[in-house]
């Protein structure tokens, strides 16, 4: 899977490279931004995956800051405090911040809290996609049923079949490579052999598809992968 951006507005250059240090380890592209005004300037040209901001900002404060973007982005942001009252930990929470963390901090838990905010959105995000009934064209897709109905007939899918359908019907045109394929419908696991993708979609256009030779729906995109086309 692609590497998540992250975007560390930190003026203490001592801690932003020990942190900026451990998140590449962790495989996360990584910039730097030493106040809030520069913030601002890049978050203006690209929104990245994920956000981590002091709280004692020179030019624009953190929570300025995250206000300023919560208006723009529902981006996961944790939010770096030397300030230990509970009054600024909430007021950065109600401010949009997703997690907070104080001074002085290990570096090792900060990627943690990251990962475990990623979890937790990947997670809500599956839900809000698990209750949304699709209709395309001549194909409707009930998450709640698990039912596809094609030119108004009922097909059969298998659990995987119908995972995988959905998944690509639900973000239509975004090219799904078979690593992504594997990792969002069989969990990563090791011993699924990527063929596997290739032989489901086999399947799926077989039952979907006017024409399985040339389908419209379920398009190759040579040497990346699949994607729903509406």
């Amino acid at each position: 899977m692609s590497e998540k951006r992250i975007l560390v507005v930190e003026d203490e250059p001592s801690l932003a490279e020990v942190v900026s240090l451990y998140l590449k380890r962790a495989g996360f592209q990584v910039q730097i931004a030493s106040d809030g005004k520069q913030a601002m300037n890049i978050l203006e040209k690209q929104i990245p995956d994920f956000v981590i901001l002091d709280l004692m900002l020179p030019e624009v404060d953190g929570l300025s800051l995250t206000r300023w973007l919560r208006d723009r982005s529902d981006v996961p942001i944790i939010m770096v405090t030397a300030r230990r009252e509970e009054i600024d930990r909430i007021a950065g929470l109600e401010m949009g911040a997703d997690d907070y963390v104080v001074k002085p901090f290990s570096p090792q838990e900060l990627v943690s809290r990251v990962r475990a905010v990623l979890r937790r959105i990947g997670r809500d995000q599956a839900g809000a996609e698990s209750e949304r009934v699709l209709s395309y064209d001549s194909i409707t897709i009930n998450p709640l049923s698990r039912l596809v109905l094609v030119r108004e007939s009922q097909i059969e899918l298998t659990a995987k079949e119908f995972d995988m359908l959905y998944l690509l019907a639900c973000h239509p045109k975004q090219v799904f490579t078979r690593d992504q394929l594997l990792e969002r419908v069989w969990g990563g696991a090791e011993y699924i052999d990527p063929g596997t993708v290739t032989v489901h979609v086999r399947r799926l256009r077989e039952k979907i598809e006017s024409d399985p030779s040339s389908p419209k729906h379920l398009l190759t995109v040579w040497g990346v992968g699949y994607k729903f086309e509406p």
